[in-house]
């Protein structure tokens, strides 16, 4: 593990303005934007914008990548040498990311080397294996004015994506958008997050390195009332992927309408974490602990509504109180630290604000509240009990690492209460009866549900919700099929059968 002062001399080996096609950009921007530490309140180093010239010169390139150039005549046993070979390359500078991310972001260290890292390298490696193997299907016909035919079916590239990924986690979610793209035989055009870019820019040399034909492959840092915009607005963009707010969602759903482009939205949530009478009440308190607090509660799966079965109540809310007042507030480098700093001084407002609403529409504050630090963008980890499902921190994504505990008299009563949300991202439930975890499964409105373990990733599975929570799905099959359109090709033969 490095220290902080390494740690900061390493941001200075990492490139700090757009990659386009290929090549590093060069020129002399006078577009810049500082990346700040959460937790020092400094700046980190200062980046070269992205504009509206380099946003057409990546969207430009990459069409010419897949029309004329060599990406676009690269096949998929090649294509999933080169994902293999990035995959590679990033699980020998692990150690790097997983820095770069916790001085970024202000996680603790340890989540990055044993969340997203490892996440990021098996996403790139499973897409791997599906480059040389998206298939087309042969299709039964009737003949045609008395002529047999046969008909297929073969998946192509939708074309130039744009991937805009988030500050929470933007090295594997990034990877969630870029590997099956590439995979698919797409370009990708990538704007990572302003306040988190750091680890989009490193991965950019390793895209080079790994022998990705020019255009394949493009880095637009940027505000995203610029950079991002003016990507989503471009007409030569194909698809958008995009992780984020709602309010922003909304935004790019509206862009891509013009042209009915395609779109992936991953939108955020309010999950819940259901604890029925009979679950293994230990297990559980830790496992919602995780689910509201890991990453500072900068997660658009955390489990911040926990539904508890009233007879257990109070035996629960004891044990999760115990285990959030466990949690070590600091920098990300100091022995011991569990939880982080939010992201920036605005994030930290919003969570305040949310706390302060709690308090204001009578739930019972049990624990934190409050800031541990006088420098850095923390908060203490916060729990309210006796919450009405309709107030405020039961209804709006806080981002933040604030747990509303709500009772339930019966499972009728806690699904729906569960339903009761304007998201469906996620859900977990928690409890001894195999039966009865299946049953609930059905009934609860999410895209993913997980049964006594907290959102357990996997690039096999699909992941995605609705509502207000996004449309579509990135990783497994669904992520190829997110990535392509399906073309029919019927051929009417001349052939005529003996008589």
């Amino acid at each position: 593990m490095l220290t902080r002062a390494e740690a900061e001399r390493l941001v200075s080996t990492v490139p700090t303005g757009p990659y386009l096609a290929g090549r590093w950009d060069s020129s002399q921007s006078t577009d810049t934007f500082d990346v700040i530490d959460p937790v020092t309140e400094h700046r980190l180093t200062t980046v070269a914008a992205a504009g509206i010239r380099e946003v057409e010169g990546a969207v430009s390139h990459a069409r010419t990548a897949m029309d004329e150039g060599e990406w676009g005549r690269t096949d998929g046993s090649v294509r999933a040498l080169l994902l293999h070979r990035l995959a590679d390359l990033i699980e020998a500078r692990s150690e790097e990311f997983a820095t770069l991310e916790s001085l970024d972001i202000g996680k603790p260290c340890f989540e990055p080397r044993a969340i997203d890292l490892p996440q990021t390298i098996q996403t790139f490696r499973y897409f791997a294996g599906w480059a040389d193997k998206v298939e087309g299907r042969s299709v039964p016909t009737s003949s045609y004015m008395g002529r047999p035919t046969h008909s297929y079916t073969v998946r192509e590239p939708v074309g130039v994506v744009a991937a805009i990924t988030p500050w929470n986690s933007p090295t594997m979610i990034g990877a969630w958008k870029i590997a099956p793209a590439l995979a698919a035989g797409c370009a990708v055009v990538l704007k990572p997050p302003e306040d988190a870019p750091l680890t989009s820019l490193l991965l950019a040399s390793l895209i080079e390195e790994a022998g990705f034909p020019a255009g394949a492959f493009s880095v637009l840092p940027g505000l995203g009332a610029v950079t991002g915009q003016a990507l989503i607005d471009h007409p030569g963009v194909d698809k958008i992927s995009f992780t984020g707010s709602p309010e922003t969602g909304h935004k790019v759903a509206l862009a891509a309408a013009k042209g009915f482009r395609r779109t992936t939205l991953e939108l955020g949530g309010k999950s819940p974490q259901i604890v029925f009478a009979d679950a293994d009440l230990d297990e559980a308190a830790q496992g919602v602990a995780v689910g509201i607090f890991a990453n500072q509660g900068e997660v658009c799966a955390a489990g911040s509504r926990i539904l508890v079965a009233r007879s257990v109540y109070t035996e629960f809310v004891e044990r999760l109180v115990a285990r959030a007042r466990a949690i070590k507030v600091g920098d990300p480098f100091d022995e011991g630290t569990t939880m982080g700093a939010l992201i920036n001084a605005r994030q930290l407002g919003r969570v305040c604000e949310y706390i302060a609403a709690g308090v204001d529409e009578g739930a019972r504050l049990i624990t934190g509240g409050g800031r541990p630090h006088a420098r850095g963008f923390f908060v203490e980890p916060t729990l309210f009990a006796d919450v009405d499902n309709a107030m405020t921190i039961a209804r709006r994504e806080i981002f933040g690492p604030v747990g509303a505990v709500i009772p339930f008299d019966t499972e009728s009563d806690a699904i729906t209460m569960a339903n009761d949300s304007d998201y469906a991202l996620a859900a977990t439930l928690w409890t001894a009866d195999v039966s009865r975890a299946h049953v609930v499964a059905r009934r609860v409105k999410a895209g993913a549900v997980a049964i006594n373990g907290w959102a357990p990733l996997d690039p096999r599975v699909p992941w995605g919700g609705s509502r207000l929570s996004g449309q579509g799905r990135e990783l497994g099959w669904a992520g190829i099929e997110a990535n392509t359109e399906e073309k029919t090709v019927t051929a009417v033969l001349s052939y005529t059968p003996d008589k």
